[in-house]
């Protein structure tokens, strides 16, 4: 038997890690990523919203979640329509005039989740509007998030919020993991459910100069996912300054067990541009 992780150190435990397709194998076009990452070692993927609309065909999700299955991946994390992030967007659950199709594309995103199993969807809170008070996106977002995670629990499915950082979104409010556990602990008062968690974004939380290790103590049992790149760059685990040891064994200590999302921008190894991930899998045989 093989299994696809990231050590620690050697003889130390590991975490089960899941490439993340919107980053990783994009060479390929959507639908041939389950495959490549299968492939490459890894049981579990996580997408960004993987459609060119908020409202795809039933054709185009069903061939999507066929991927999904041929592959033998497990989609452990979906993101909701982001809005145009070649324009900067980073979510659209806080502005006012998306209310509409923001619950229109949860429907969706739902039903995906379902079909495939998938327990987590990442709701990004928005960039701000410089026309609004922040306090009337704020309400808005709550009532998003409580109607999703309303929608999603009798399903199983928990909602995660992402804290991003300054510098790659300097229009997204939620760039402090303190005021994000703060909307974390509102939404949940909201929604009257506890259906509502953290991603815990390694990458970003660096980048904003924070101490991983006490973020990760600060946050403790609100982690519901975990996502990787090294810092400066983006790039693969290992190729900057973040000390991953601590981190991964910070994450251990609080009682984290969920999957590790490998979340960066590959090195290509070939003209296609295939990621380098060997040296973030360890095979074990049994």
């Amino acid at each position: 038997m093989s299994a696809a992780g990231v050590p620690i150190a050697p003889s130390a435990f590991t975490f089960p890690s899941d490439a993340n397709i919107s980053m990783l194998f994009t060479h390929l076009p959507l639908n041939d990523r389950p495959a490549a990452a299968a492939e490459a070692g890894f049981d579990a993927v996580e997408v960004w919203w993987p459609f060119p609309t908020p409202t795809p065909s039933a054709r185009e999700i069903g061939r999507f979640e066929a991927a999904l299955r041929a592959a033998g991946t497990r989609l452990v994390s979906i993101n909701l329509h982001e809005g145009d992030p070649h324009r900067g967007d980073r979510g659209r659950i806080s502005w006012p005039h998306a209310t509409d199709a923001v619950r229109a594309n949860a429907e969706i995103v739902l039903d995906i989740a379902e079909a495939t199993e998938c327990r987590l969807v990442n709701a990004l809170y928005g960039n701000r509007l410089p026309e609004l008070d922040p306090t009337v996106q704020r309400d808005v977002a709550l009532d998003n998030i409580a109607h999703l995670a309303q929608r999603a629990g009798p399903r199983g499915i928990t909602v995660v919020l992402e804290t991003l950082n300054r510098f790659d979104s300097p229009a997204f409010p939620l760039i402090r993991l303190e005021n994000t556990i703060r909307l974390l602990h509102e939404a949940r008062e909201r929604a009257g459910l506890d259906n509502i968690a953290l991603l815990f974004d390694v990458y970003h939380l660096h980048r904003s100069g924070s101490d991983l290790v006490e973020q990760i103590r600060l946050a403790a049992d609100r982690i519901a996912h975990v996502q990787l790149a090294d810092d400066p760059g983006r790039g693969r685990p290992g190729s900057g300054a973040i000390d991953f040891p601590a981190v991964l064994e910070a994450l251990h200590d609080v009682g984290y067990r969920g999957y590790l999302g490998l979340e960066y921008i590959p090195e290509p190894d070939s003209p296609g541009g295939r990621p380098l991930l060997n040296d973030l899998l360890r095979k074990e045989t049994a």
